[in-house]
């Protein structure tokens, strides 16, 4: 199986070409609320890939020597095994007598990731523009701070010797790690934390909130799925997931606190103009980090021909 995530070269060249296209789609021809929203959905797909393309290139680069990634793998399987948490290589002996399953984790691991995301911010966009900003800004946080922290190479399980677990997904010629494409082999001492376990509880949480289909609890099949996966396949420790889901309950926690900042700002505003006073007189708000959110992500949704956003998630 060929490298099923994007090298950082190919996503920017896609961004590229999605900026382009955006332009294109809003400036040829006569406007159109459906030809100015197909642009915005471009463009925010090309955003979306050039951060991702960031964060791939980014992570060909560490602060310290990759010879020293094993022992700081070996210290977190130390602590699990001090915490009593359970072996992730019982977990794998459990599926590994049964290839397709082990196949169809490898899959998982390697498509799931990006397209839920995607396949979220696509539906946030389009169904739910109001909630959009705040989705956007968290996964840019999240990954952000994620990539600062795996900086610091650490081996995961799959390369720990000794810790009795096997790279199922060059056995079956399914890695991701394996193949150097463009010049750059994807990382393989990125374990902690693990971006697939924040990316995938973010989009749990941010379709639960949101829809209000009973059908929405069936979104939580694909962090636990997941969780499972990354396991499965030796790419990371349940540390690794833990430390994400505290990097994902953080970025909630800037922009929460960030909302209230903001909101008592326009209060002191508002009482210290006066009920009188008009409010286009007044002075603007800072932007602070909900206003960037929303100023970043060119959330004006075109209907007819008026604009509106949204406050947030």
């Amino acid at each position: 199986m060929q490298n099923l995530t994007l090298n950082w070269q190919t996503a920017g060249a896609v961004a590229v070409v999605a900026f382009g296209a955006s332009v294109a789609v809003r400036r040829i021809g006569t406007p159109s609320g459906l030809r100015l929203n197909v642009g915005l959905v471009v463009r925010e797909l090309g955003t979306v890939l050039g951060l991702f393309a960031v964060w791939q290139f980014a992570g060909q680069l560490s602060v310290m020597s990759n010879a020293d990634a094993l022992s700081r793998g070996q210290a977190i399987w130390d602590a699990e095994r001090s915490l009593h948490l359970p072996s992730e290589a019982t977990l794998q002996a459990w599926v590994e007598p049964h290839p397709l399953v082990v196949q169809g984790a490898d899959y998982y691991y390697a498509t799931l990731h990006f397209g839920a995301v995607i396949a979220l911010l696509i539906w946030l966009f389009l169904r739910h523009r109001e909630a959009y900003p705040r989705v956007r800004m968290t996964l840019v946080l999240v990954t952000a701070w994620s990539l600062l922290i795996q900086l610091i190479p650490v081996a995961p399980p799959r390369l720990l010797p000794g810790s009795g677990m096997t790279d199922v997904a060059a056995e079956y010629g399914q890695s991701v790690y394996g193949a150097t494409i463009g010049g750059v082999q994807a990382d393989s001492y990125s374990a902690m934390p693990s971006v697939h376990v924040a990316w995938c509880v973010l989009v749990a949480v941010a379709v639960i909130k949101v829809s209000r289909s009973r059908w929405r609890w069936l979104v939580l099949a694909h962090p636990i799925l997941t969780v499972a996966v990354v396991v499965v396949t030796a790419n990371h420790y349940w540390l690794d997931g833990i430390a994400a889901v505290g990097l994902l309950l953080l970025a909630y926690g800037v922009q929460w606190y960030a909302a209230r900042l903001r909101a008592a700002y326009l209060l002191r505003g508002a009482e210290a103009d006066g009920p009188g006073t008009p409010l286009g007189s007044r002075p603007a708000a800072p932007l602070g980090m909900a206003g960037a959110a929303r100023s970043a992500t060119g959330s004006e949704a075109v209907t007819g021909s008026r604009a509106v956003s949204g406050p947030g998630e």
